[in-house]
């Protein structure tokens, strides 16, 4: 549960460090932030499960598993968003406006992967 509870708080840290971020403009940095808030709450529902995921295939074999045990395919559409906002960062090619409006499918999946948390 200690390794649950971290990767939560650190999607919590970066969600608002997000929403910070693009309060000033800066959707660069804050498109890795909101990858890294998308990761981290995967990361807290394999581990309430006792499954470490260490890489990012392990992070997209997760959450294809997740979608298919939860016969809900837009989980992976979500987490296909977040992945385009890390590239984003390396690539900075999405607008500003992109990237607010991808932010709010990064929320959407962390409530519908909040939900899944084992506590």
């Amino acid at each position: 549960m200690e390794r649950t509870g971290h990767y939560l708080d650190l999607n919590q840290k970066y969600l608002q460090e997000a929403e910070t971020l693009l309060a000033k403009g800066d959707h660069i940095q804050a498109s890795e932030k909101l990858w890294g808030a998308t990761a981290e709450m995967v990361k807290a529902v394999a581990a309430s499960r006792n499954v470490e995921l260490k890489s990012h295939g392990e992070l997209w074999e997760f959450v294809d598993k997740l979608a298919e045990e939860l016969k809900d395919s837009e989980i992976v559409k979500l987490f296909s968003i977040a992945n385009a906002l890390h590239q984003n960062f390396y690539e900075a090619w999405m607008p500003l406006g992109a990237v607010k409006r991808d932010a709010e499918a990064v929320k959407q999946l962390a409530q519908k992967l909040k939900k899944l948390v084992k506590t």
